[in-house]
């Protein structure tokens, strides 16, 4: 009797663990659930731009600089948002950026918004290598100057991004270690994870500023991931914010005055503080 326990107790465990692999990419993706207009913004200042990869076309965004910054080649940012969100949600939030003088790329997933394809690391990968390097052919662009932003799952993107091409700096907010790591939450061996995005290892070796902002109650990433990260890169800075996961920030202003006096430390721009 016991042994049929085990081999049923055991045959259910494989079913479930099959199960997840299977449905991996619908938990760590949920892009079915987010609605999205059928057409981009309208904006005269944006320039929008489809990436070509191997599995159709990926859109983006890019939202120069002021024009008065326009004198000379400028900084810019790739930004990778979280896996519930879209590129129409952010160029608002993330203007501030051109207040600096830095331009930034909103890039979406592919399978994304009304990009085609679908999502998976190496097919993120691949759009993000492409972007770079349309990004940095721009005459507008410095392309010693790029900085790699990633919130949420888009830590993992552009992480990726920093293994393959140079980078002037790399900003994390509430980023994870590893998608593995969550492997033992759901009860299955990690090497079941399909897309790892291991940030950890990137950041360990990543030899420009890095700089990590995490909120002290995230209830989906855990606040032990963004100390870890932090630890473990070369040259790191670590601002904490008293804010859960989609709260975080909990205050614009605050961040963008510690965005700022980081970009100006790492000798990225030169501004009045």
């Amino acid at each position: 009797m016991p042994i049929k326990i085990i081999l049923w107790t055991l045959l259910f465990y494989l079913v479930y663990c099959g199960f997840l692999f299977l449905m991996q990419r619908h938990i760590l993706f949920p892009r079915y659930l987010i609605d999205t207009p059928s057409k981009s913004e309208d904006n005269p200042f944006m320039e929008k731009i489809w990436i070509k990869t191997s599995f159709g076309i990926t859109e983006a965004w890019f939202l120069p600089p002021g024009p008065m910054k326009k004198t000379k080649p400028s900084p810019a940012v790739i930004f990778a948002h979280g896996n519930g969100e879209i590129i129409d949600w952010w160029p608002n939030e993330l203007k501030r950026f051109n207040h600096f003088g830095i331009g930034v790329m909103l890039l979406e997933y592919p399978g994304y918004g009304r990009s085609e394809g679908s999502p998976s690391q190496k097919s993120i990968a691949e759009t993000f290598n492409n972007a770079y390097n349309i990004l940095i052919e721009r005459e507008d662009v410095d392309p010693a100057k790029i900085i790699l932003f990633g919130r949420s799952l888009g830590g993992g993107a552009v992480c990726a991004l920093a293994a393959e091409k140079p980078s002037a700096a790399l900003v994390l907010m509430s980023t994870f270690t590893s998608t593995r790591s969550f492997a033992k939450k759901y009860f299955v061996p990690g090497f079941l994870v399909r897309d790892p995005f291991d940030n950890l290892a990137v950041v360990r070796s990543y030899p420009k500023p890095v700089l990590v902002l995490h909120g002290k109650f995230d209830e989906v990433i855990p606040y032990s991931h963004g100390m870890a990260l932090c630890k473990s890169a070369p040259h790191a800075t670590m601002i904490t914010y008293e804010s859960g996961h989609n709260d975080c920030p909990p205050n614009w202003e605050m961040f963008w005055r510690d965005v700022e006096a980081f970009l100006n430390a790492s000798g990225i721009i030169k501004t009045t503080q």
